[in-house]
């Protein structure tokens, strides 16, 4: 795993804000990049997996130039919060094998009020959208690890504000096949305290009935 200093959401409850707004970590350069990538696999990495990559696409593209050639073989994982755009992904086709976005929130207004992004949902669902379009459902191989496709994660709020059924409604018109992870790790971190509703871990019973729904809605593959 390669984590990217910085982000482009602003999520006031985020679990990594020394890393994506505090912005500690060090600068390298592609030549460097592309070696931590080459090194990872020799060590025996099933997969190169770039998170927060979407402000480092560029970035990320010219290491590859660099490490595909000197032997990089195994799968490359996009893992972003989701807020994509589609434009970029599609320049991105055929690059990535594995896109492995959050979808944090089932509505805009969530999406502003708690990571500062605008029309959240909307650009989420069209860009994940445009990641299923490129990769399909995910495959895992004999070893059940996996190849490529699609892994959407979500992470259940306190007092329903991700909005998580009509995540669940979302994910399911894209494939009933789709991949869905369902995240019951939230805790207070960051200015979480800001809001009163985040100033507690979801329940049992909500992460359940987030589960419960996405299984009703007609999505099969359901991990908790």
């Amino acid at each position: 795993t390669i984590f990217f200093t910085g982000c482009n959401l602003a999520c006031i409850y985020c679990q990594n804000y020394d890393i994506s707004q505090l912005n500690e970590g060090r600068s390298i350069t592609a030549d460097q990049l592309a070696r931590v990538m080459l090194v990872l696999q020799a060590k025996g990495c099933h997969n190169i997996n770039f998170v927060t990559p979407t402000h480092m696409t560029a970035a990320i593209v010219e290491a590859l130039l660099i490490a595909v050639p000197g032997g990089l073989r195994v799968p490359l994982v996009y893992n972003s919060g989701g807020y994509d755009s589609v434009e970029t992904l599609r320049l991105l086709d055929g690059v990535f094998d594995i896109y492995m976005p959050d979808i944090k929130y089932g509505d805009d207004e969530t999406g502003l009020r708690l990571s500062g992004a605008k029309n959240y949902a909307e650009h989420a669902s069209r860009a994940v959208r445009e990641m299923h379009n490129q990769v399909g459902d995910l495959k895992v191989d004999s070893r059940g690890i996996a190849c490529r496709g699609l892994l959407v994660r979500h992470l259940v709020l306190p007092n329903g504000l991700a909005g998580s059924e009509k995540v669940m409604d979302f994910l399911v018109s894209l494939s009933g096949n789709t991949y869905v992870n369902v995240m019951d790790q939230y805790r207070p971190c960051f200015r979480a305290s800001e809001h009163p509703d985040l100033r507690r871990r979801p329940e049992r019973a909500e992460v359940d009935a987030v589960t419960a729904y996405a299984r009703r809605a007609g999505l099969r593959r359901v991990q908790m």
